[in-house]
């Protein structure tokens, strides 16, 4: 454990890695939800006033960006809440509306929430289906918030999907 008033040093990276941070931190501003998106403003002032004055640059003038978006579909979820159920493995009760307009009202026990380009997916376990489901954040018509625990950790769920990603599907994830 350290002391008090221990002050640590200031990160030791290199360029590449300062705009790595930039770019990803702009991505997330433009296209995460918001709570995210205003967070990711913040570690970028941060590493910016931490690093050397000849990589400060890099970070207020980066070489790399993440373009605007305009057609990001609009979430009907609360990302915010999602997350923190996801961390508390709670289940979500939902009613989602797949692309031939069909409704079903599905228990889910949420694993975690992916971004893509203009949509957001959220990976979850299905009750309804007794398997590994994704879910369109913007065709999720409503969402209650259960207080019932799914009975497995958030990272033993989450390595039961990788697992199912890459053994089912053949997609290796980072």
């Amino acid at each position: 454990m350290l002391d008090s008033t221990y002050d640590m040093p200031p990160p030791m990276l290199t360029p590449d890695e300062v705009e790595a941070a930039a770019l990803g931190a702009q991505w997330v501003a433009e296209r995460g939800a918001p709570v995210l998106a205003g967070a990711a403003r913040d570690p970028i002032a941060k590493i910016s006033a931490a690093v050397p004055e000849r990589l400060r640059a890099l970070v207020l003038e980066a070489s790399v960006g993440a373009p605007p978006l305009r057609d990001v579909a609009t979430d009907r979820l609360d990302l915010a809440r999602t997350r923190l159920w996801i961390r508390h493995s709670r289940k979500i009760r939902i009613s989602y509306r797949d692309e031939d307009a069909r409704q079903s009202e599905r228990t889910i026990w949420s694993i975690l929430i992916g971004y893509a380009e203009r949509v957001r997916l959220l990976a979850a376990w299905c009750e309804l289906r007794g398997g590994f489901w994704h879910f369109r954040t913007d065709r999720i018509v409503a969402a209650g918030f259960l207080d019932d625990p799914h009975g497995c950790r958030a990272n033993d769920l989450r390595a039961r999907w990788r697992r199912h990603m890459e053994v089912e599907r053949g997609i290796r994830l980072p």
